[in-house]
């Protein structure tokens, strides 16, 4: 157990960082599998370790760490960065993970971790105090879930999260919509922020620089198919009826 206190100080590491630990390649290797069929760690995937407590024999990393462990720019995205801000409606037994690096699904510990394509660091926060966790920021959350909403659990899903918001920083917003700088997306932030405005503190300059983003084509936000599509001429969209009553009357979705 000499490198153990080290190994559960890092809660999840990789073979070199084993490697760096304990000098060799060799030394690596035996502390690797001893320390595995001893208890000590856990193989989450090929190359990818994770510290367990003596005490409750359970990995001392969370979902968000392991998910941000995966590949050296990994962070936490979409729903997953809902829910370690406190604000996803309902808990789900996956992880997004953007990186740079793809990786195929997985599952441990009862969790499947996806791979989402990174679309740059901007807006990707450090928390140290949580054991070096990397994940978007709150408004970079909301714009990525606008945009990937089956990422975000769906469009019901997206409205019950940002109702636990208390606020949103618009410049920030702006600045993330900027950088993906897609037609729909304007439209798609526009509209739903928009019934969100007052709960939000998101000033009338945010839904303006939407409207000047969008021109006059005509985008579904919802299942085409749907006969109960209904048409809102201010962001140029056609969205679900029963989901605008969910909106303006506050209650529960009807689905």
């Amino acid at each position: 157990m000499k490198y153990y206190d080290q190994l559960l100080k890092l809660g999840v590491f990789t073979f070199e960082d084993i490697k760096n630990i304990v000098g060799s390649q060799k030394a690596a290797s035996y502390i690797a599998t001893t320390y595995s069929k001893n208890g000590y760690i856990k193989k989450i995937k090929r190359n990818l370790y994770a510290a367990m407590s003596l005490e409750s024999n359970d990995v001392v990393a969370d979902k968000f760490k392991i998910g941000s462990s995966i590949t050296r720019d990994a962070y936490i995205s979409h729903h997953s960065a809902f829910e370690f801000h406190g604000v996803g409606h309902q808990l789900f037994f996956e992880v997004y993970v953007s990186t740079a690096f793809e990786f195929k699904p997985f599952e441990f510990g009862g969790v499947t971790y996806r791979y989402c394509a990174s679309k740059g660091n901007e807006g990707v926060l450090t928390y140290t105090t949580n054991r070096n966790v990397r994940v978007t920021d709150l408004e970079r959350t909301v714009i990525d879930c606008i945009k990937d909403l089956d990422k975000a659990g769906g469009l019901e899903e997206l409205l019950q999260c940002l109702r636990l918001i208390a606020y949103l920083d618009s410049e920030k917003l702006m600045k993330y919509l900027k950088i993906y700088d897609i037609q729909f997306l304007y439209q798609k932030a526009g509209y739903i922020l928009e019934h969100f405005q007052d709960e939000l503190k998101l000033p009338g300059s945010f839904f303006e620089f939407c409207r000047q983003n969008i021109v006059k084509s005509k985008r579904y936000l919802g299942d085409k198919d749907d006969k109960n599509l209904v048409y809102n001429s201010k962001w140029r969209l056609l969205v679900p009826e029963n989901l605008l009553e969910f909106m303006e009357q506050g209650g529960d979705v009807i689905v």
